[in-house]
């Protein structure tokens, strides 16, 4: 019955995430109740959730320095001048200027990769235009989200080079060996069931204005950019050291690495004044600082429904449902895939344990390593959006809400589920069967 766990844990979650509990006492309780069901005392369970943890300490400290680079670029004002742009030439324009920040938001993948990290800088100072325009929040979610993951699924470069490669290591160690460039040809057709995604959400489902007057206030931050900002060489500096500390992570292959270059960058060339340093790095932890708590515990409840045995369970379980049918064999991989990773909430930390479940049963199904690597890669894009845990969601919800009128669970999490969730398992099928 220890596959029972990962069911019981999973919808848990989802159940006190939409009962409003906040999500990381959500993730402790629902890593609870799967030691407790797997046999172990209370005590044994928490420590095997705090051991996890340190499974994501390094992409914990790689969101902070993230936030603080972030941080030291926004001081410099290159954001507001982002802003003004945006006002001045998409002011009326509704659907433009959300199909703007989703394009916006996909170069933080990889152009300039601060993933969710810009997203407190320049979305509340929007709110104000969002709310005088009768923009559709949910639109502007759907348009973050799927800047956050579109790019790293379909383009092999920042974070999207470093989930293609997590694809073809564990394929590798799972005994299918394939070219990181077919990995990326394999991820093309899921990554248009996002772009259909998108437009659906934005033409049709949140297309019509939506009042939120009445909730909440605006945000200072939404009132402080009536003064003109004029692009100045601190400006040019700032684009100039993002780009020395995209090549540095493209180089080293550390998010880390690459951010703590850029960080150094602005204060050696006083881009930022050093006297600021301390405030900055403290501004970065507030902005990234939850999210990366939320990612930690995310952690430790992957490490208590692994080291417990249930996901094994759950995947000996599945394997005799399989038939020969892939039309069917595929739509189930991809529904437990969904159930492993929405939980979890994390596509990168999800793929080794997708591997070792889809490599087996996707050869004995006859699928071609092609496809495999597609249900790999759409099974754990499936747990970015629309869990209540992943930074996919956590990161829009964090600027649209600014003035609290996001919820999000309502606003974020059920629109992405369903806008995104839905098109990757469809195309994720169709993948698997032409590939």
């Amino acid at each position: 019955m220890l596959e029972w766990i990962v069911i019981v844990s999973v919808l848990s979650l989802l159940l006190f995430s939409l009962l409003r509990v906040h999500v990381l006492i959500s993730l402790v309780i629902s890593s609870l109740i799967a030691g407790l069901m797997a046999g172990l005392d209370l005590i044994t369970a928490l420590d095997r959730m705090v051991e996890g943890m340190g499974n994501q300490a390094g992409t914990a400290l790689s969101y902070i320095l993230l936030g603080a680079f972030a941080i030291a670029i926004s001081r410099t004002g290159i954001t507001d001048v982002l802003v003004q742009v945006l006002i001045k030439h998409l002011s009326g324009k509704r659907i433009t200027l959300v199909l703007s920040i989703a394009g916006i938001a996909s170069l933080s993948q990889n152009l300039v990769p601060v993933h969710i990290a810009f997203i407190p800088l320049l979305i509340p100072p929007l709110l104000k235009v969002f709310d005088q325009m009768k923009i559709d929040r949910r639109a502007v979610a759907s348009a973050l989200t799927f800047g956050l993951k579109a790019p790293y699924i379909m383009i092999p470069a920042g974070y999207g080079l470093m989930f293609h490669e997590s694809i073809q290591e564990a394929m590798q160690s799972n005994g299918l060996f394939m070219e990181r460039t077919s990995v990326s040809l394999a991820l093309i057709i899921p990554g248009v069931g996002m772009i259909v995604g998108l437009l659906i959400a934005v033409l049709i489902s949140y297309r019509s204005p939506r009042d939120l007057h009445q909730l909440g206030e605006v945000p200072e931050e939404a009132l402080e950019h009536d003064t003109p900002v004029t692009f100045n060489r601190q400006h040019a500096a700032t684009m100039a050291i993002i780009v020395f500390a995209l090549v540095v992570q493209i180089v080293s292959g550390q998010l880390i690495i690459g951010a703590l270059s850029g960080l150094i960058l602005m204060f050696a060339f006083k881009v930022v004044p050093f006297r600021d340093g301390e405030q900055v790095v403290s501004d970065g932890i507030k902005v990234m600082g939850t999210i990366a708590m939320i990612m930690l515990v995310a952690a430790g409840f992957s490490e208590v429904l692994k080291s417990t045995g249930a996901v094994d369970a759950l995947i000996e379980t599945t394997e005799p449902l399989l038939g020969n049918q892939k039309l069917v064999t595929a739509f189930i991989m991809l529904l437990v895939g969904l159930l492993i990773t929405i939980g979890i909430g994390s596509s990168f930390a999800t793929v080794p344990i997708l591997a070792a479940l889809y490599v087996p049963i996707g050869l004995v199904s006859g699928f071609s390593p092609l496809a495999i690597a597609a249900l790999i890669g759409t099974a754990a894009a499936l747990g970015d959006a629309g869990s209540p845990v992943s930074d996919s969601t956590l990161g829009p919800t964090s600027g649209l809400n600014a003035d609290g009128k996001h919820h999000h669970i309502f606003d974020t999490c059920v629109p992405t589920f369903m806008h995104y969730n839905i098109p990757l398992v469809i195309f994720g099928v169709i993948a698997a069967l032409v590939l």
